[in-house]
């Protein structure tokens, strides 16, 4: 997109609302006709379903140099008051009573000036010393002394339990003491890919298409804040190969599967979960939006979760954005966040009763619709700077919820 500078706007937030998970219980096995999908869920509600699903993957400790991008799962609070002692703000002379003063030596940051000053005394100071005893000021007087505590006295809670670890939370968990946060490890997700149509190299022979979520999704799931743990490529035929795919990912938190969503002949992931067998427990069974509506979230063991994407990738980029990332939040102990509202300035074509979501690049106080978000095509989604999610009976330029894109 063009490098102008833009104003990127203020945004409002959408409330979230509290998820009332009505599971159907299915079954796994080996792989029968597929139902036809439940009725779809609003695609709002799916993302709330499928956060509320899981329950959050057990506490560990690290170290905070692998900290980074996980999930604090206890409260982060001051094992000491910040500062921990009174400390000089500037370089200059703490002071004693009033002047005039007499210099009594100096005293260095990392160093601890012995004695007491009296009335009349004055020691010189640099920046981030320790304030002798006595000290009222550094001058000018009465101020640029920062008092024991007055950033935060032991105790307080510095940051709540879900809470991400970014560079400034390792930073200050590292001035009040911490070695070692108790933290939720980014939940594992192994990805299959279906599809006998998909070349993985190189340009596609004819009547063939190069694979792109082979690519696209380990970094999306990380980006999500999961572990990508590795790609299989699984043929459609013969039947059956999906299932053992499925089966031998016991590793993982969850098992994403494109191309097999729908009720083809070849789309089988539907039948497998609702199977006669161990009983797959259907969260969200197709939604309500263009592109991505076959989509799904099922648990077909405890604690393991199955997501389908459709094949075609901007279709699949909309599903991942819409279910597995709210999973994969879940998990790791996070809320689900709230949605930026902005206008959208554009034209796409309505579907009632459908959330449409496609590209937007900033455009002034608003976005703008992007060119190329047809279900196959993701040159919009590359080059933008969010997903809108279009609501039925929007009118141009009205507010609508972003979910912005990871960069």
């Amino acid at each position: 997109m063009p490098s102008a500078a833009v104003t990127t706007p203020t945004p409002t937030l959408v409330p979230t609302p509290t998820p009332t998970p009505t599971p159907t219980p299915t079954s796994p096995g080996t792989v029968p006709p597929a139902a036809p999908p439940s009725p779809p869920v609003s695609w709002a509600r799916a993302r709330v379903l499928a956060h509320g699903a899981p329950r959050p993957v057990p506490a560990r400790r690290v170290s905070l140099g692998a900290a980074a991008g996980l999930t604090l799962a206890e409260d982060l609070r001051a094992l000491h008051p910040l500062p921990a002692f009174d400390t000089a703000a500037m370089d200059g002379y703490a002071v004693a009573g009033p002047g005039p003063w007499q210099v009594r030596g100096a005293v260095r940051a990392g160093a601890v000036w012995p004695g007491v000053l009296g009335a009349g005394e004055c020691v010189e100071i640099s920046t981030g010393a320790p304030v002798p005893a006595g000290a009222c000021a550094v001058l000018p007087p009465g101020r640029h002394i920062r008092r024991a505590g007055e950033d935060a006295p032991a105790g307080c809670r510095l940051a709540p339990a879900g809470t991400r670890v970014g560079p400034a939370l390792l930073g200050l968990a590292a001035s009040c003491g911490h070695d070692a946060p108790a933290v939720r490890p980014r939940p594992r997700v192994g990805v299959l890919i279906t599809g006998d149509e998909l070349d993985h190299a190189g340009r596609p022979g004819p009547g063939r298409v190069r694979d792109a979520l082979g690519p696209l999704l380990p970094a999306l799931i990380l980006a999500l804040g999961g572990e990508p743990c590795r790609v299989r490529h699984v043929s459609d035929r013969p039947a059956g190969q999906l299932a053992e795919a499925v089966h031998g990912m016991r590793d993982v938190d969850v098992v994403v599967v494109t191309g097999s969503t729908s009720v083809g002949a070849t789309d089988q992931l539907r039948g497998l979960l609702g199977s006669s067998g161990a009983g797959a427990r259907m969260v969200v069974d197709t939604v309500a939006c263009r592109p991505g509506h076959p989509m799904l979230l099922a648990e077909p063991d405890p604690d393991r979760w199955v997501v389908g994407l459709p094949g075609n990738p901007y279709a699949a980029l909309v599903a991942a954005h819409t279910l597995l990332g709210p999973l994969i939040a879940g998990l790791a102990g996070r809320a689900l966040a709230p949605l930026p509202r902005v206008p959208v300035r554009g034209r796409v074509r309505a579907v009632p009763g459908t959330t449409r979501l496609v590209p937007v690049a900033w455009d002034g106080d608003g976005a703008r619709i992007a060119d190329g978000h047809g279900a196959a095509f993701l040159h919009g989604a590359a080059v933008g700077d969010a997903l809108a999610a279009i609501p039925p009976g929007w009118a141009e330029g009205g507010p609508v919820p972003l979910l912005l894109m990871p960069c």
